[in-house]
């Protein structure tokens, strides 16, 4: 669990706030599930400040190179490079460097939405947490569920409270993991205020989406994956809906056929 991960190291280390510019990404990435290749050699740059949009279909790998770029896995082959520096050279440094949101909160139910907060503070030595924690709760819409039992908020709540996790600590690396699902207008608007804060405080994030108009909306840079390998990257600008939409279907459909043909 990253709450234990991040304890770890946070009685000797300062909180990785501030970290701007840092790039991220991995060369000769593979991974494996009971010997099923998930990643397949998969070469990845993401310069400082870039926004990147993951798309792919389920079963693609997009969770498990997020997962990886976190440090939460690690690769069977390959390195994970934070700001050119390979990961394992200091992986709970590189750890604070990076807020993550997954398909679990990573929030304890019992907890309120505050105390959650403050627990990840501590654990990240958040200075003046309180202010920071009341910011953060402002940012995603939650002040006035500050008292709240995770347990008792919304699919949608619980998403905002989530991100707010994800960033109590300012990291200058976000890996967002499907971080739209179930999020309403609302949310939607405070997921694009962290992706891209005001003030041009550019945060590095690789952002995985089923939802490809939300990805062309918030990223500078669209990569498609399909079975454990790259088969697109290009600018977002490059792309309007209707024509990534086209796109993404001919280069899921063709690389699922040439995959069906070597079985």
């Amino acid at each position: 669990m990253i709450a234990t991960e991040a304890a770890a190291g946070s009685a000797v280390a300062p909180p990785a706030g501030g970290h701007r510019g840092a790039s991220i990404g991995g060369r000769g990435l593979w991974f494996s599930f009971d010997e099923q290749p998930v990643l397949r050699n998969v070469g990845l740059e993401v310069a400082a400040g870039t926004r990147l949009g993951l798309l792919g279909p389920n079963g693609a790998g997009k969770t498990t190179l997020i997962r990886l770029l976190a440090g939460l896995l690690r690769p069977i082959e390959g390195e994970v490079l934070l700001g050119g520096v390979p990961f394992d050279t200091d992986r709970q440094a590189s750890r604070r460097a990076i807020g993550v949101v997954g398909h679990q909160s990573y929030l304890y139910p019992e907890l309120t939405v505050a105390e959650n907060l403050a627990f990840y503070a501590r654990l990240y030595r958040v200075p003046r947490a309180s202010a920071r924690i009341d910011d953060v709760l402002r940012m995603v819409g939650l002040q006035g569920r500050r008292v709240d039992r995770v347990s008792t908020l919304s699919r949608g709540m619980t998403q905002r409270a989530a991100l707010a996790r994800a960033i109590v600590h300012d990291p200058g690396v976000l890996l967002l993991d499907e971080p739209d699902t179930g999020l309403d207008l609302e949310g939607l608007r405070v997921l694009e205020e962290i992706v891209h804060p005001p003030g041009g405080m550019g945060r590095t994030v690789v952002l995985s989406t089923h939802n490809l108009e939300h990805a062309l909306g918030l990223c500078d840079r669209i990569v498609v994956l399909c079975d454990g390998r790259i088969v697109d990257d290009l600018p977002s600008i490059d792309l309007d809906a209707s024509g990534l939409r086209d796109r993404y279907g001919r280069l899921i459909g063709r690389a699922t056929g040439l995959e069906r043909d070597a079985r």
